[in-house]
């Protein structure tokens, strides 16, 4: 008679650790979670500050295209890569320059992240993800 209240509580353990393995496989990361690294850019931009207080805007599209305006308000654009962990932009317009510029990306970066980094000439620059398509 015993075997009958054991098998009972051996099936109501089984059924709740079930349960509760499958809360904890549900519990991963929220559906409407925020992209991370470079998609994070995507419909977002990238505002680089200069010393000079003026400021860069890039914009990256997932077709791995990108556009720009400089800080001197002059529209520039052409096609990005990932190389690592930096994400490299090649020129090719208003005239094709036939060298990249490679910049860190933050892996685990969203909208909001700041980073340091350095410009074409190797002027410091702070680096922004904010939310939004944002137009000088």
């Amino acid at each position: 008679m015993r075997t009958r209240p054991t098998l009972s509580l051996v099936r109501v353990s089984v059924a709740a650790y079930a349960t509760f393995l499958g809360l904890n496989v549900q519990a991963g990361e929220p559906a409407s979670a925020e992209p991370r690294g470079v998609p994070a850019a995507f419909g977002n931009t990238i505002k680089a500050l200069y010393p000079d207080g003026k400021h860069q805007r890039i914009w990256l599209h997932p077709d791995g295209t990108w556009d720009a305006i400089g800080r001197r308000g002059k529209a520039n654009s052409g096609k990005w890569s990932v190389k690592g962990e930096k994400v490299c932009l090649k020129q090719s317009k208003p005239i094709p320059i036939p060298v990249s510029y490679c910049t860190d990306f933050p892996s685990d970066g969203g909208v909001g992240a700041v980073w340091a980094g350095k410009d074409m000439t190797g002027e410091p620059i702070k680096l922004t993800l904010v939310k939004g398509i944002e137009r000088p």
